[in-house]
């Protein structure tokens, strides 16, 4: 007689709300539950909520969402997993129930930004993590991130013991790096015949896009050639995260205006089409939790140069060139260099090939799995 499987609740709300990484999280770990069901060690059920999602400026509208929030985390999701009988409630957006009706509880902290930034978040906001997402995180059998060093920024502010944070590697956007099509619009035919150099992500300061846009004009200056950087992402929806600076940058310099290209958003079609010709990836971020644009220029076999800092050593391994991300000069050498140098590309671009092969989304959901099994051993025993 085959037993029934444990039960674990994916809190699916944030599915409503989140944007870029923690999107692609909780997307791509729902996706490959549903495709991998029969061989999965559990049962999963996708816990959401009905009513509708306040996503405008208002503050009361604001006010009422936040409420909301709390009210699905601490009484609506409990309860409803209690009703399906879960061991388990996993949640990827830092906050899980602080009352555990039979089961126990194991969150997702992406990173640290949270306490590295403060003063990019909304005070009230911050109130109700340091109240009840940290506290409800201690209480939690385990705390999930995405890189080591995720891991060790955040035991160092939160107060979470080290121990219990388990960082789990995921994987890139597989609508990106795998497309069921490859799109190019009108606006990009032209520009895919030429030489370009290719950054992904939202456009915010913490991704240093104004010493990529210095290095690169640099190379311009100093050897001018039929080259382009192109820019995909959209503005952060956040005022204190925009950066402004890098399109006035742009539009003060007579050989940038011609040469550099803001997309704004781009469909992930259209996004795999430009990471397909991109001669070169070079991801300057000064912070990140985990960087999956590097895993999907891996996946279209672009060469990748990668900031020496944060995740992004972890993540990229030996198969991307790390740079100081505060030396445009420097920078601007190693991209021209880097160009001209074939045997280098071609070895960059094998070395991604095979980085990639450690990361999946069906290796991080049996990672996952064996994380749900000693938690709920783990809350049995105690």
């Amino acid at each position: 007689m085959q037993l029934k499987k444990r039960i674990i609740g994916i809190d699916t709300r944030d599915l409503k709300i989140a944007k870029t990484g923690a999107h692609t999280y909780l997307s791509e770990l729902c996706k490959t539950i549903q495709n991998n069901r029969a061989d999965l060690q559990f049962e999963y059920v996708f816990l959401d909520t009905s009513i509708p999602i306040y996503t405008g400026s208002s503050k009361i509208g604001k006010l009422w969402e936040q409420l909301h929030y709390m009210i699905w985390k601490q009484v609506t999701l409990p309860f409803k997993a209690w009703q399906k009988g879960c061991s388990l409630v996993y949640c990827t957006d830092y906050f899980v129930p602080y009352m555990h009706l039979g089961f126990t509880t194991v969150p997702v902290f992406h990173d640290a930004f949270i306490w590295e930034y403060p003063s990019h978040y909304n005070k009230y906001w911050l109130g109700l993590f340091k109240t009840f997402g940290v506290s409800a995180a201690k209480k939690a059998s385990a705390v999930v991130t995405v890189t080591s060093y995720a891991k060790d920024q955040i035991a160092k502010y939160s107060g979470i013991d080290a121990e219990k944070i388990i960082p789990i590697h995921i994987g890139p956007k597989t609508s990106i790096a795998n497309p069921q099509q490859n799109t190019a619009t009108n606006n990009w035919e032209q520009l895919l015949q030429k030489k370009y150099i290719l950054h992904v992500g939202t456009i915010e300061k913490r991704k240093n896009l104004s010493t990529l846009i210095t290095a690169f004009e640099m190379i311009l200056q100093n050897n001018p050639q039929d080259l382009y950087l192109i820019i995909v992402g959209q503005k952060s929806n956040k005022p204190t995260l925009q950066d402004d600076a890098i399109f006035e940058m742009v539009a003060a310099s007579s050989i940038l205006k011609e040469r550099v290209v803001f997309t704004g958003y781009l469909s992930d079609n259209e996004t795999a089409t430009l990471y397909k010709h991109a001669a070169l990836y070079v991801f300057p971020s000064i912070n990140e939790g985990f960087g999956i644009p590097i895993l999907e220029a891996f996946a279209h076999k672009v060469p990748v140069l990668a900031a020496n800092n944060s995740c992004l050593p972890e993540v990229a391994g030996n198969a991307a060139i790390c740079f100081d991300p505060y030396n445009a000069s420097a920078l601007s050498t190693l991209m021209a260099d880097t160009l001209n140098n074939p045997a280098l590309l071609q070895s960059l671009e094998q070395k991604g090939i095979e980085r990639l092969e450690h990361f999946c989304w069906r290796k991080t959901l049996d990672a996952l799995e064996a994380v749900f099994e000693r938690s709920i051993n783990n809350a049995k025993a105690q």
